[in-house]
């Protein structure tokens, strides 16, 4: 057994935390055969790559061979302070390694606010004395899970918490002297963020909005269809939101004409899938600035966020 000083050997592979329900959507889009499969967890040969159905990405993982709990704690403790535990197996030894390490805040964001800068490293038991470990990540989240303070009064329904993760994650969202189209706004969820922070929003579906959104002061509504709308009608805006449901080529092209045209500076847009995953189309969507990534909150979507600053 390995001394617990020198347990830590460089590992040429990367981990990929597939969002649940999607390790086939993920296994597929990576397009390599893994080394190992822990769970949802994927290790594959290689520098991190792109992998949109990833939750969570481990760069460098290491493995730690430790003969006790209190060895395992100590070198993860060894490498930095904040630990996030993904368990797989062994979780009551799991879960005794996780006691002895420093409390990590479980605490839920209250929105607005941008998602935590503080290293954030994962960590699995592949055996009892087996640790994999990874101190860079690519999510801020344990596991990619993000957690927020829910709004359970404003918002007509629960896709305004996609929207939230898409902004803490962007650690930018519109004030008050920003102009916001929403397109596939019905029934409000995402206009209802964006009233909220203070925007202007120009609220585009068919369908109506809820009558709570649409009263509020800074929301005019457009009973038309998203993709009838053309850019020269709206003018330069700041943000495009689009929560549309539509195949994934179609908001491509609306995209495309949008940023053809120079008008908008900031795009936070769902891609969804009906059906089997678009993988022509979702790379489509990877070529574009910015990036493409399954938010916690997404169902059978991705979400392509491209903001001016700092992004994702």
């Amino acid at each position: 057994m390995t001394n617990e000083n020198e347990a830590r050997a460089p590992i040429a592979e990367t981990g990929y935390l597939a969002a649940k329900g999607f390790l086939d959507d993920l296994l597929s889009e990576l397009e390599a055969e893994p080394t190992l499969i822990h769970g949802r967890l994927v290790l594959v040969p290689g520098p991190p790559r792109p992998a949109a159905w990833a939750a969570n990405i481990w760069r460098d993982p290491v493995r730690l061979d430790v003969p006790s709990i209190k060895a395992g704690a100590r070198a993860l403790r060894a490498i930095q302070r904040n630990w996030a535990l993904y368990s797989v197996a062994h979780h009551r030894r799991a879960a005794l390694i996780e006691a002895e390490l420093p409390k990590v805040s479980a605490k839920p964001l209250q929105f607005p606010s941008a998602a935590p800068s503080a290293p954030l490293g994962s960590w699995t038991l592949l055996d009892p004395s087996t640790i994999l470990a990874s101190a860079d990540c690519s999510s801020p989240f344990p596991n990619g899970e993000a957690r927020f303070v829910e709004d359970k009064e404003g918002p007509p329904n629960r896709a305004y918490l996609k929207l939230w993760e898409a902004l803490s994650l962007a650690r930018r969202w519109p004030g008050p002297s920003e102009r916001c189209l929403d397109l596939g706004a019905s029934p409000g969820g995402w206009s209802h963020v964006i009233a909220k922070l203070g925007a202007q929003v120009i609220a585009v579906d068919k369908a109506p909005l809820d009558p709570a959104v649409e009263a509020l002061a800074n929301v005019e509504v457009r009973r038309q269809s998203a993709f009838a709308l053309a850019p020269d009608d709206i003018g330069p805006i700041d943000w495009l939101f689009s929560d549309v449901v539509c195949y994934p080529a179609r908001l491509f092209g609306l995209i495309e004409r949008w940023r053809e045209t120079g008008l908008c500076r900031n795009f936070i847009c769902t891609v969804k899938f009906q059906g089997a995953t678009d993988l022509e189309a979702q790379r489509a969507f990877q070529a574009l600035p910015g990036k493409l990534l399954h938010l916690h909150h997404n169902k059978h979507e991705l979400t392509w966020i491209c903001v001016e600053g700092e992004g994702a």
